[in-house]
């Protein structure tokens, strides 16, 4: 996780699958995982599960998501259970410890989330405006620390597949277990509000 240390932008691309595009079957996903300047920094796959789960549950299928160094070497793991509403996300580190999770929170007309440390205490919030849909704001003690924003990929990709693009911003400065967190986070958002 040390090419984290210095870079406050993440960009991650959802690569498209064809057998998806032509069959409209949910297969498991991967994305690269670029840096502000688009050099590739890790990669992201879906593992495990099953065929019957992404075709019956969909979005809402439980997954297992490795990001990769470019040479293979494990990075992180993140860990979905099945939830119906109140959707969770542990992210754990190369060497199996846990480093936090992130959870939604009830709420009527917003999208928002906690993410939390490995001890349970909260760091973040995560908060969708009304207005602006495919944004999330990552407040920290009330203050906009960064965002997690969804890229618009051009009319053909948006109706042809549920492959997306998101930009995630944050202070460089940030302990790289924090960062681990958000980037998880933006897996989980991508399943429960962007994969359908």
């Amino acid at each position: 996780m040390d090419r984290l240390a210095s870079l406050d932008t993440l960009v991650i691309q959802q690569r498209k699958s064809w057998g998806e595009i032509l069959t409209g079957w949910e297969v498991k996903n991967s994305y690269a995982i670029l840096d502000g300047t688009g050099d590739e920094v890790y990669v992201a796959a879906e593992t495990g599960g099953s065929m019957f789960f992404r075709l019956l549950l969909k979005a809402l299928r439980p997954f297992t998501i490795h990001i990769l160094e470019a040479e293979g070497r494990a990075v992180l793991r993140l860990n979905r259970p099945f939830r119906l509403y109140f959707h969770t996300l542990e992210v754990h580190g190369a060497d199996g410890r846990r480093l936090g999770r992130v959870d939604r929170r009830f709420s009527l007309l917003r999208r928002r989330y906690t993410v939390s440390d490995d001890t349970g205490q909260e760091r973040f919030q995560l908060f969708g405006p009304l207005l602006r849909p495919w944004t999330f704001l990552i407040r920290a003690g009330g203050e906009e620390v960064g965002r997690i924003t969804k890229r618009w990929t051009g009319m053909l990709k948006e109706s042809l597949s549920d492959a997306d693009n998101f930009a995630l911003s944050f202070p460089a400065e940030l302990q790289l277990q924090h960062k681990g967190i958000l980037l998880g986070a933006v897996f989980l958002i991508d399943f429960v509000h962007f994969e359908k």
